[in-house]
């Protein structure tokens, strides 16, 4: 079964319509199972959608806006005759213009519910960070999804916190977990956010270095919102899965080689068999 994470820095790009298109594309070739996407944008003063095909709403649901990004995307994808669970959760106001939020695809009906992981938890700060995590099905395997935004290591109350807070939501999980997103933090650093979770009690393993085949690396190449003084190739978005599923295959995608670039960062998608 085919996964994908992104940060879609939705609405911030040029031409973003097409670039949705783009990615509607790209999820129908590959079918995959289950998505996870970060920076997931609705205007704050745009309207309410009328409907919401498959959406599966948690606790104390912000309502759905006719643009948000997500929204549109299942949308797109419906009308190409493929259909897609989801779920949405708020984290914070983005650029003074924007519900930012994170979201879930997958294949499977979701029961989602949110957690704030950060020290913040006013919407007004941009370091108010929410887990949306979904119990869904990969391959009729019950398992537990998990889209992430975290905030840098140097920021205070960020990663180290945040995670804590993760491993005390996670902690009880008794389905195969799954954390796919934007971690903020570099695979190349020492001691930082990276270790936190290779070394976690939630016994997760790197896809990247498990896998048996691997096409591509790194997932921000230059300068982008948040390291804005980057001059070197990262590696900050990254799935992980508790260490019994087996991941045959890691691939860099929407980095403009056999894929369009659509995002500031570019995708990852692994295989899990």
């Amino acid at each position: 079964m085919n996964l994908l994470t992104l940060n879609t820095h939705s609405w911030l790009e040029e031409n973003p319509l097409e670039k949705l298109k783009q990615m509607a594309a790209q999820i129908i070739k590959e079918d995959y199972a289950l998505i996870a996407l970060q920076e997931v944008n609705q205007r704050i003063d745009s309207l309410p959608a009328i409907s919401t095909h498959n959406f599966h709403p948690t606790e104390n649901q912000l309502p759905i806006h006719e643009d948000n990004f997500a929204h549109l995307l299942v949308q797109q994808l419906n009308e190409l005759g493929h259909s897609y669970h989801w779920c949405w959760a708020y984290n914070h106001i983005g650029y003074s213009t924007y519900h930012e939020g994170v979201a879930l695809l997958s294949k499977q009906p979701l029961q989602p519910k949110t957690v704030i992981v950060s020290e913040e938890t006013d919407p007004l700060d941009y370091r108010t960070r929410v887990l949306l995590i979904g119990e869904t099905k990969i391959a009729e395997k019950p398992i537990t999804a998990v889209c992430c935004h975290y905030s840098w290591w140097l920021e205070t109350g960020g990663f180290n916190h945040e995670w804590q807070q993760t491993e005390l939501a996670l902690k009880k999980c008794t389905t195969p977990l799954v954390l796919m997103g934007d971690f903020n933090n570099p695979a190349s650093a020492t001691k930082t956010g990276y270790d936190l979770v290779l070394s976690s009690p939630l016994k997760l393993q790197d896809s990247f270095l498990v896998a048996n085949e691997k096409i591509g690396e790194h997932t921000v190449e230059k300068a982008i919102d948040g390291w804005g003084e980057n001059q070197e190739k990262l590696r900050i978005d990254y799935i992980f899965t508790s260490q019994e599923l087996t991941i045959s295959s890691y691939q860099v995608t929407f980095d403009g080689k056999q894929t369009p670039i659509i995002s500031d960062h570019f995708g990852v998608a692994v295989t899990i068999i």
